[in-house]
């Protein structure tokens, strides 16, 4: 074998001895970290790490009040689930078509515009783990999922995203966001203040309903549009949109 031979097969033993080892000290990660679902899927609603963080770095109390999921409207549960996730109640935590759809806009702009994540991936992501965008985190962030979702149910799942979602400078959840942009508690809502709440999630510290830049007006007019195209419907645990075309965007990567 040549020297340059021996060089190649060297340099793949080491590489796949790095691999090993990190694959092996990551299992033990999430094996260390892996959360009690049972405590997930019922109960107080858990705050998450985001909100923990954030007030860790700030020195200041984050407004977060989490409600339960059957005294929020109907208009907030779709408008939410139609602007973020609008399969959410089909999929399994890994929406592939919305993938698909990212990854064409995002080649089409030249630049990440959509990361195709969904409401369950978001979730995880809010509950367990940091504001990074590393491939580890996204590893842990799927599994997590993976996990989320065959332990609790996505009527808990929704209710989990809608109290710890952050939606403005310190603001975690529906109910806190109702009380600071509109004075009122979440159960409350009208249907045009529920869509300028699911307006706020992809960007809440530049795009909220104090702020109302144009990209946020633009996207409460674009869910408004969505949401008119399909009948009411009053179930929360019912889906509120599965056409494709009610896509508007997808989560951050």
């Amino acid at each position: 074998m040549s020297a340059r031979g021996k060089r190649w097969r060297t340099w793949l033993r080491r590489a796949a001895v790095v691999l090993i080892v990190v694959i092996a000290l990551d299992a033990i990660w999430l094996r260390w970290h892996w959360p009690d679902w049972d405590k997930v899927a019922s109960g107080p609603v858990p705050a998450s790490r985001f909100m923990r963080d954030w007030e860790r770095a700030s020195g200041k109390r984050a407004k977060w009040r989490p409600v339960a999921i059957r005294t929020l409207p109907a208009a907030l549960l779709r408008a939410v689930t139609i602007a973020e996730d609008s399969r959410f109640w089909g999929h399994g935590g890994f929406d592939v078509e919305a993938l698909r759809e990212a990854w064409s806009e995002n080649v089409s702009r030249g630049r990440v515009a959509f990361g195709g994540s969904t409401i369950s991936q978001q979730t995880a992501k809010n509950l367990f783990l940091t504001p990074s965008r590393t491939p580890i985190r996204k590893w842990h962030e799927i599994a997590l999922t993976w996990g989320l979702e065959r332990n609790v149910t996505k009527k808990r799942i929704l209710e989990i995203y809608l109290n710890d979602a952050e939606l403005g400078p310190g603001i975690f959840g529906v109910e806190a966001a109702a009380q600071t942009y509109f004075g009122i508690p979440a159960s409350a809502l009208s249907d045009a203040q529920a869509v300028e709440l699911a307006a706020t999630l992809p960007s809440p510290k530049k795009h909220n309903p104090q702020t109302r830049t144009k990209a946020w007006t633009r996207r409460v007019t674009k869910i408004e549009r969505h949401v008119a195209r399909y009948a009411p419907d009053t179930s929360a645990t019912a889906s509120p949109a599965s056409s494709p075309a009610t896509q508007t965007t997808s989560g951050a990567p």
